[in-house]
């Protein structure tokens, strides 16, 4: 089972929860972007789809904060590779949280998804209220998951274990789970 981590705005972060699961899961990967400071949009979906052509078998994406729309933006721009599914973790809110260096990834595209999709949800995400990734989830055919009180779900939140479940629940309840 292949699973690509498409990282957010500053990218991978030691010990956060895409990094201990990225070790734990043989032949996972990550997509690499060429500037994590100052994102373009047209940028990272390429990179995106350059990891997705790279593999042999259609990935699960695991999508956290600016990279969980860099797969919305890439779906939105007509990828046309097979995906499995994918896992939206605290996806940020360009649109209310109007941030100049992420200006160009708003609009949020609203089509529904081609594949299964979980949408991981915080309670009390500055990036993202409750109520609009609600909003988001109905839009994306997503399943709206609330993961309770863990922020943005950044480095310092740790490993997530209560996460690994929606992994799993995405590849099939296979090995693909970082337990």
């Amino acid at each position: 089972m292949s699973v690509v981590f498409v990282d957010g705005w500053y990218g991978p972060d030691p010990g956060d929860w895409q990094s201990v699961w990225a070790d734990r899961l043989p032949g996972s990967s990550r997509v690499l972007q060429d500037d994590w400071e100052h994102p373009e949009r047209a940028g990272w979906v390429a990179r995106l789809d350059e990891a997705v052509a790279a593999l042999a078998e259609p990935p699960v994406l695991v999508g956290h904060s600016l990279g969980a729309l860099t797969v919305l933006h890439w779906v939105a721009a007509g990828a046309a590779r097979p995906v499995r599914g994918a896992l939206l973790v605290t996806p940020a809110d360009v649109e209310e949280n109007q941030e100049p260096a992420l200006a160009g990834f708003a609009p949020i595209p609203r089509g529904r998804l081609p594949f299964p999709s979980i949408l991981a949800a915080s309670a009390n995400d500055r990036w993202m209220s409750p109520a609009r990734a609600a909003y988001f989830a109905a839009q994306w055919g997503a399943e709206y998951v609330s993961i309770g009180e863990v922020g943005h779900l950044t480095g310092a939140y740790g490993p997530w274990p209560d996460g690994e479940p929606l992994l799993a629940g995405l590849s099939g309840g296979r090995a693909a789970s970082p337990a």
